[in-house]
């Protein structure tokens, strides 16, 4: 693709920094570094330029690199320029960036888009680069750093491979069974084949949870009765005081949320209001929330105070539980000996008894259903939508009694186009916005 004007946006983090990184792709690249560093530079090599507006004012200082096209993010001619990060520095070069005839600021992806459209990355790779930008924890970015890197695309091309192969046969079969250098009956290894892959895809869909709490966090609720120490183990496990605590019962009326890092692995923990019979007309608005969250919970961490146990009444969703009784400080040691055969943790948070053991129990479960990191797994809802209409396909295919050799060629042929809408090997125009809206400006 030969873009017919030039983008340039800021493409570092948030101003003022120490160093701003103003990117230009396109057909007036070379021109602008030209005008604007007082000549050439050197391809690919970082140079020292004092840089000037047309009119020969003093923009900045600072370094200048050119990346030719084709070998360049987005296959055309890419200049970067390190500016000082000054909000007022950036602000100008842009203004005089954009004053250029043919040169104007890009819109959101729009540099990735290119590279797309350039055959620089495929579709999958783009969602990965998404997920590095936008990487918080150590498992998302090895998860988005395979995908970029092609793992996940090749797997998909490699079953469309095997698709056209078996397709390329069955076909050879029906039209030339009468030459010589057409293998006999091809069918009996084609469909064998075809029904492994149904597996295959099958295997792969069913890691799209893990993928889920890789990229979007493992989801932990804690529920309780009201006053059964909720709010105190919430703000011990965060760290801080996220959560209001008090003696009076109903003090928590919303769902409150903090992250954790765990083990590289992003927790999403959620404090919810007391569960209870007869609440007030806003406590139990909060109390329907609270089950609402618990019935899409990963796990429930189920709070019960030992000395005063609440009834709470049937535990909401299916979720796996943990039973944790509260208040240990607050019983004698028979109470206590007899708590911790009821419970999977007994604790109490003035003293921090068992809490560390809790949080370690919470990263333990979330790297269990996470799996292992380095597995290549869906990672978007869209791959999953198409492999299943793939598999689909595959299943009409091998189906016993399935009509004709030809019926059965074309059914092979729509999974194949299914595989390749994935990482964009065929026309995928309709999904191109929705995919690039999610990049920030400058990527």
């Amino acid at each position: 693709m030969i873009s017919g004007d030039s983008i340039v946006a800021l493409s570092s983090g948030r101003l003022p920094a120490g160093v701003a990184v103003l990117r230009i792709s396109g057909p007036r690249t070379r021109f602008v570094v030209e005008t604007i560093a007082g000549g050439m530079v050197k391809d690919r090599r970082a140079v020292l330029r004092k840089f000037r507006a047309p009119d020969g004012t003093v923009l900045d200082s600072g370094l200048v690199i050119f990346f030719p096209g084709p070998a360049s993010f987005t296959g055309e001619d890419v200049a970067e320029f390190h500016v000082h990060g000054g909000r007022a520095v950036v602000a100008r070069m842009l203004e005089i960036f954009s004053g250029f005839e043919g040169v104007r600021h890009a819109e959101p992806g729009e540099f990735t888009r290119r590279a797309f459209l350039n055959g620089k990355v495929d579709l999958v790779e783009t969602e990965a680069l998404a997920d590095l930008v936008n990487a918080e924890t150590e498992a998302q970015r090895r998860f988005a750093v395979q995908n970029a890197e092609g793992a996940q695309s090749e797997l998909y091309l490699s079953w469309r491979r095997r698709l056209i192969h078996a397709r390329a046969m069955i076909e050879a079969e029906i039209d030339f069974a009468d030459e010589e250098d057409v293998p006999g009956s091809v069918s009996d290894t084609v469909w064998s084949d075809v029904r492994a892959m149904i597996g295959e895809i099958e295997r792969h869909v069913a890691g799209f949870h893990a993928a889920e709490i890789i990229r979007d966090g493992f989801e932990v609720v804690i529920l309780g009765a009201p006053n059964a120490g909720k709010s105190s183990l919430f703000n011990a496990l965060a760290r801080r005081d996220a959560a209001i605590v008090t003696d009076e019962p109903g003090t928590t009326r919303d769902l409150l949320e903090v992250t954790l890092d765990l083990g590289g692995l992003r927790v999403r923990l959620t404090d919810t209001a007391g569960l209870r019979d007869a609440p007030g007309k806003v406590e139990a608005i909060g109390i329907e929330k609270a089950r609402a969250k618990a019935d899409r919970a990963d796990l429930l961490v189920l709070l019960e105070d030992i000395a005063a146990p609440g009834n709470i009444g049937p535990i909401p969703g299916t979720a796996r539980l943990l039973r944790v009784g509260t208040k240990l400080d607050l019983v004698d040691g028979q109470e206590a000996g007899d708590a911790a055969g009821k419970y999977d943790f007994v604790i109490s948070v003035v003293n921090g008894i068992g809490v560390e053991a809790v949080l370690a129990e919470i990263g333990r479960r979330a790297a269990e259903a996470a799996g292992d990191v380095g597995d290549v797994l869906p990672s978007r809802l869209r791959h999953v939508e198409l492999l299943g209409e793939a598999n689909r396909h595959l299943l009409r295919a091998t189906a016993e009694g399935a009509a004709g050799q030809e019926l059965r060629a074309e059914e092979l042929r729509l999974a194949a186009d299914r595989l390749g809408r994935i990482v964009g090997a065929i026309d995928v125009e309709d999904m191109l916005d929705v995919i690039f809206s999610q990049f920030c400006i400058g990527k």
